[in-house]
């Protein structure tokens, strides 16, 4: 009995220890969908470094997909200007046919 004993009376330090140490919180603090953090002081009006180059690097974003739609749209506007004449010279052709 007596070893049970000391077997128990050693444990129970260390298992004292490990409760003690426990932090209260069991999960991590989470952030909803959506939510950009504490709001800035001085409001959206004030921005500092990071927010200011943030914004212009949208803005570059934006630009450059801007860009990108524009060229598309002319390449599509060439491709169906061709196809136009085209098929303008072949109804010109079969009209001179007879």
């Amino acid at each position: 009995m007596s070893i049970t004993r000391t077997l128990l009376t050693r444990q129970l330090p260390a298992l004292a220890a490990r409760t003690t140490t426990r932090s209260f919180s069991l999960a991590a603090r989470r952030m909803a969908e959506g939510d950009a953090g504490a709001t800035r002081s001085g409001g959206a009006a004030q921005g500092d470094a990071f927010t200011k180059r943030e914004q212009a690097s949208e803005d570059y974003y934006v630009r450059q997909q801007e860009k990108d739609k524009l060229a598309k749209l002319k390449q599509k506007i060439a491709d169906q200007e061709a196809q136009l004449a085209k098929d303008r010279e072949e109804a010109e052709s079969m009209v001179k046919k007879p």
